[in-house]
């Protein structure tokens, strides 16, 4: 009989326990977003741009080096450069994975809006431009890309977490009212049923054909063949320019170059960037010494407390 409510009192005690866990993580994880975003914000009213390479006539460089969940940044500043006469070109520096649907739409919206101005856009890829970073990239007049970029990854995902046998072991019961049958599709603490599965696969290829159609449009590659090679893997630099992903194999430099040339800039061009406002979160992170806390800091931020659902995004 002890042994039972042993049992039973321990279930309690972890059920409790894990329930105040998640609790004050989602409650953490939400007061971080709100802190870090409003600080954030802060920087947006009064936009400035440094110079950090003398020359003749202004190209702007706008580095698009994160996890994508939120539009704002880029937009601000292609924005800003579109409507500044003295800014002749725009290097768009790419060195992203990719991230959420709808904030890559955004992006590319507003890369696509200022190369349709008559204002050059001149992408430049990194280490990767993956996904949703290829999928901004498409806005541009010219793809440069280092041999060994990691590029392409066309597709999409859905990713979401089941905790329902771990739930079923500690003794935690899901109580649910909805509207609808679907209306808690993706809830972790029950079964996926074969109507989720379908709906959510609906959802993900909607998503995958608004890409082709991005793709087969910009980059002139008929929707059938652009089928063959957009499986969602990865491309080099070199093979994806054989697959006519992108216009040429060079250097963020190279880039500059070509910027510089199609705005018929004389001579070396003057290189501006936005200027950075750092808020106190920014400077407590920069201001230690140890990498991985500044790795735990980005990968806890996009991967986990603000990690959208649908996305356009290689998962390594």
């Amino acid at each position: 009989m002890s042994n039972g409510n042993n049992k039973s009192g321990a279930r309690w005690f972890w059920g409790i326990f894990i329930s105040i866990l998640v609790i004050a993580l989602i409650f953490t994880g939400t007061s971080i977003i709100i802190f870090s975003m409003a600080l954030l914000k802060t920087g947006d009213k009064n936009f400035e741009y440094e110079e950090i390479r003398s020359g003749r006539e202004k190209i702007a460089v706008v580095e698009l080096d994160f996890t994508i969940i939120d539009s704002a940044p880029i937009v601000r500043q292609f924005k800003k450069y579109r409507e500044d006469k003295s800014i002749k070109a725009i290097v768009l520096h790419v060195n992203s994975p990719g991230g959420g649907v709808a904030a890559s739409q955004e992006m590319y919206e507003e890369v696509k809006k200022t190369r349709d101005s008559g204002k050059p856009v001149i992408v430049s890829f990194g280490s990767i431009a993956a996904s949703g970073g290829y999928y901004v990239a498409c806005g541009g007049n010219v793809i440069v890309s280092n041999p060994g970029t990691l590029t392409g990854s066309i597709g999409v995902i859905i990713s979401i977490a089941n905790f329902k046998e771990l739930a079923d072991k500690i003794g935690i019961k899901d109580v649910t009212y909805k509207s609808g049958d679907l209306k808690d599709s993706g809830n972790p603490l029950r079964d996926v049923n074969e109507k989720d599965r379908e709906y959510f696969q609906e959802i993900v290829d909607d998503s995958y054909e608004q890409f082709l159609d991005v793709v087969s449009k910009e980059r002139k590659i008929d929707k059938d063949e652009l089928r063959s090679i957009a499986s969602g893997r990865v491309y080099t630099g070199r093979q994806a320019k054989d697959l006519r992903l992108v216009d040429s194999i060079g250097t963020y430099e190279d880039a500059i170059r070509i910027a510089g040339e199609i705005a018929k800039i004389e001579g070396e061009p003057a290189i501006v960037k936005e200027k950075r406002r750092m808020n106190i979160f920014d400077y407590v992170i920069e201001n230690m010494t140890n990498n991985q806390i500044k790795l735990l800091k980005e990968e806890v931020y996009n991967e986990f407390l603000n990690k959208p659902v649908l996305q356009y995004k290689f998962e390594r």
